[in-house]
């Protein structure tokens, strides 16, 4: 979990500095070369455009609409993720007590260790690089919509309540509600979690949301229409999932009990 929560951070980190070193933020159109403007950024910015029309052109009615749909279609990952995780969860206890049976500081016994873990992942039918997979598959796709709107030249030029799409909001209401979007997003997620994992979590808690504010503040508030949409909807989920388990256990211990 840690280690997961690192990489994370470092993707997160990556793309601000791409975004802050000036990565090409030219106008994408079907003629930009290069396999990630022709084939990840580009189609999502013409998606975009397309569901602008959907909506007489409102572009920030599209950006809403592109965000839950991207959400839905990454959610079999995220769902993948999630067993993986709580399989790891109740396999802890077994390597917990492997990683007390040797002495860390003797090759020979880490060896061993990592034998038997291997055999206990085997048999418990687990593999640990499930849980790392869908965030590696998650991140070029947010990345690339991310991109997807700052290069639209169409959304520069349009409004969305009181903001220009195009330039940073001058009443940073969007960015400061981007942030407490994504701080309840993260507070309800870690919820269920170990007392240990959340507590590696706790500091993220704090850095994501206050980064997301000034980055926001900064950035055309297209972006922080997209963040604050994707945290509402991972907040929706996040409780839809949990209801959904606390029904799933509580059936399982009536099944029990009779």
């Amino acid at each position: 979990m840690k280690r997961r929560l690192q990489m994370i951070t470092l993707l997160v980190i990556a793309l601000i500095v791409l975004t802050a070193c000036g990565m090409d933020q030219a106008p994408i159109t079907s003629e930009s070369e290069g396999i990630w403007d022709h084939f990840f950024v580009f189609p999502l910015s013409w998606l975009i455009i397309q569901a602008a029309e959907l909506f007489n052109g409102s572009y920030g009615l599209a950006i809403m609409l592109m965000t839950v749909v991207i959400r839905l279609a990454i959610l079999p990952l995220f769902l993948k993720q999630q067993k993986s995780s709580k399989a790891m969860q109740k396999l802890r206890p077994e390597l917990d007590k492997l990683r007390e049976k040797y002495d860390p500081k003797k090759q020979e016994d880490q060896a061993k260790m990592q034998q038997e873990m291997i055999q206990l992942y085997q048999k418990s039918g687990i593999n640990p690089l499930m849980g790392c997979l869908p965030i590696l598959i998650q991140m070029p796709i947010l990345m690339a919509f991310y991109f997807a709107i700052i290069r639209t030249e169409e959304i520069a030029t349009h409004s969305f309540l009181w903001m220009d799409l195009g330039a940073p909001d001058p009443y940073y209401i969007m960015p400061a509600l981007a942030g407490v979007l994504m701080y309840l997003q993260m507070q309800l997620s870690t919820r269920q979690l170990p007392q240990e994992m959340a507590a590696q979590m706790k500091i993220m808690q704090y850095i994501m949301p206050v980064m997301i504010v000034f980055i926001g503040i900064a950035l055309p508030s297209a972006l922080s229409l997209y963040w604050a949409t994707g945290s509402l909807f991972m907040i929706i989920q996040t409780y839809v999932i949990q209801m959904r388990d606390k029904r799933n256990e509580a059936s399982s211990d009536v099944a029990t009990e009779q």
